[in-house]
């Protein structure tokens, strides 16, 4: 066999495993947030549950917006950040017996569903659309 062939393979062989153990982190992530917890329900039974409750209160001005926040995140992963951070919208709305989402959930949801390091993104956004991050402050310093 040559040289460059049996390179080849081992590299073929080092790849290969590399993309299953990726793809299989990630699936195992998902496995784990379909297991139901104490009260008998997944994370994701309950954030298809309060995004079900409130789908009548969002706009499209709202959905918009939500679309706006998750440009950053890269297409492959968008739909899933997406509906996570859908999903803690609605919980807010839902616990607050809210008639309607306003600007104030949107922006509460995605500071506490999202992880401290896409704030600097959030931050960046709502400074260009000139809405206030003052009343926030707390949110960001109490998420990790």
């Amino acid at each position: 066999m040559n040289d460059w062939f049996m390179w080849f393979i081992v590299f073929w062989t080092i790849f290969l495993i590399t993309v299953m153990f990726i793809g299989g982190y990630f699936m195992f992530r998902k496995f784990l947030k379909r297991l139901p917890k104490d009260d008998g329900k997944s994370i994701l039974d309950w954030q298809e549950f309060y995004i079900e409750k409130t789908l009548h209160l969002w706009d499209d001005a709202n959905k918009k917006l939500l679309n706006e926040l998750v440009e950053p995140v890269p297409e492959l992963f968008r739909d899933v950040a997406k509906g996570k951070i859908a999903g803690k919208i609605s919980e807010l709305v839902y616990e607050e017996k809210a008639d309607k989402i306003t600007l104030d959930y949107i922006i509460r949801g995605y500071i506490i569903a999202t992880p401290k390091r896409d704030h600097k993104f959030l931050r960046k956004k709502l400074d260009e659309l000139k809405i206030d991050v003052q009343p926030y402050e707390n949110l960001f310093e109490q998420t990790s």
